[in-house]
């Protein structure tokens, strides 16, 4: 207990010298823990709003149901760019009467086919912009998280018939009606005509754009018949029952779809399976090597800073050389001396490390506040930029801490 008392009391001496020379240098030390303030900056800034994406990302997946799964004509770790390979190009497209089949597998609640086109929706003299107009079975909007505020959705016989009825997604249907309720009126999507029966609003989403916040709900039996549209886009969006689990329903619904397209055992499948989980590790890719990038160029900044933390601690040695002869001479030993240098220069770097976490901080913040994209400051951040920080003090100031532990007091104390 003594022991850990006199360490502590060194480590409360070293810190109180160092910010007395801060104190007298104010200009020098501020220049000097500056590379370190920008690196733990920039560290905690990515990291907040890093951090906010990734769970706005997870929210929206639950939203959507965790158990969710997405049969699709091809998936290619969510990167389709450019033209499909040849063995991809023969597959058949997802059909409606597929999704019907799989409705009926034993592990699966239900199976809703999903398509997408663009068109312009008009009522009276208002129009809107081409937004996209999604052609789904009965559950189609249940896996988007949103709520239907006003009205229904689409019942059973009109999502099998292709009934000519529409629900509005808010944003449109404030744009066509202002305050006049748009429930029971008609509207014309391209050339025909659809009642309105519901009014649709989407959940908060970092990643939801005009396309997506602004479009319209018909069932896909009127998109068919109706529209042209990318048959490659139709997806299968599949429920299993609860109590059943995400392989289970996988490998049941991948079983019948094979069977109902006749593929011989040993024959590759043509169609894909995507999960939720796939998609937010496809997501946490992309975020792990921007933030990866992000590192490196705080890892620069804080070398940077370390260095500069080694200058003026070279400066300082020399500046103090006739105290460390005195103190050698009453007695302190070459640990001592080593612990005080290296305790200021951890004491600089971690007075940077502090305000680069203040500043990052308010920078996620504002950022967050002018933007719609969400900050959430992580506790590891702010233990890894705290770490870092003494970690550059230590190791930038290991060399001019031993090069006055190993002064020789005699010479040390001649020093003018």
């Amino acid at each position: 207990m003594k022991r850990l008392r006199f360490h502590l009391g060194l480590l409360g001496e070293g810190a109180w010298i160092a910010l007395g020379a801060m104190r007298s240098n104010k200009l020098r030390s501020a220049l000097t823990i500056l590379g370190v303030l920008i690196g733990v900056t920039t560290v905690m800034t990515m990291a907040s709003l890093i951090q906010g994406i990734n769970n706005d990302i997870t929210r929206e997946i639950e939203a959507a149901g965790p158990t969710t799964f997405y049969v699709v004509w091809w998936w290619n770790g969510g990167l389709q760019v450019g033209r499909p390979p040849a063995q991809i190009r023969t597959r058949p497209f997802l059909k409606r009467a597929e999704a019907d089949a799989l409705g009926t597998v034993p592990e699966v609640e239900y199976a809703a086919m999903f398509g997408v086109t663009n068109q312009r929706v008009s009522y009276k003299g208002e129009q809107t912009r081409s937004i996209n107009i999604y052609g789904g079975g009965q559950h189609a909007l249940e896996i988007d998280g949103g709520a239907i505020v006003a009205g229904r959705g689409f019942a059973l016989r009109e999502d099998q018939i292709g009934a000519p009825v529409v629900v509005l997604y808010d944003k449109v249907a404030d744009r066509l009606f202002g305050r006049e309720s748009p429930l029971g009126k008609e509207v014309r999507i391209g050339s025909h005509g659809y009642q309105v029966i519901g009014i649709y609003r989407r959940p908060d989403n970092l990643f939801a754009s005009d396309g997506q916040s602004e479009a319209a709900a018909i069932p896909f039996e009127s998109l068919r018949h109706n529209f042209q549209f990318l048959e490659m886009q139709n997806t299968i969006v599949v429920k299993p029952k609860p109590g059943v689990t995400v392989l289970q329903a996988e490998d049941a619904v991948t079983l019948a779809l094979r069977r109902l397209r006749g593929i011989k055992v040993g024959d590759p499948s043509t169609f894909d399976l995507v999960t939720q989980s796939q998609i937010l590790e496809t997501w946490n890719n992309l975020t792990s090597i921007f933030f990866l990038v992000m590192l490196v160029l705080a890892g620069v900044s804080l070398m940077v800073g370390g260095i500069g933390v080694t200058a003026i601690m070279m400066v300082s040695v020399t500046e103090r050389t006739r105290e460390i002869g005195i103190r050698k001479a009453l007695g302190a030993r070459r640990t001592d001396i080593l612990w005080q240098f290296l305790v200021e220069a951890s004491t600089l770097t971690l007075l940077g490390g502090g305000c680069g976490i203040v500043l990052g901080s308010l920078a996620a913040t504002a950022v967050s506040k002018v933007t719609p994209i969400p900050a959430e400051i992580p506790l590891w951040s702010v233990l890894i930029a705290v770490g870092a920080s003494v970690a550059v003090g230590v190791v930038f100031g290991i060399f001019p801490a031993n090069r006055a532990a190993t002064m020789d007091p005699v010479e040390a104390l001649r020093y003018e």
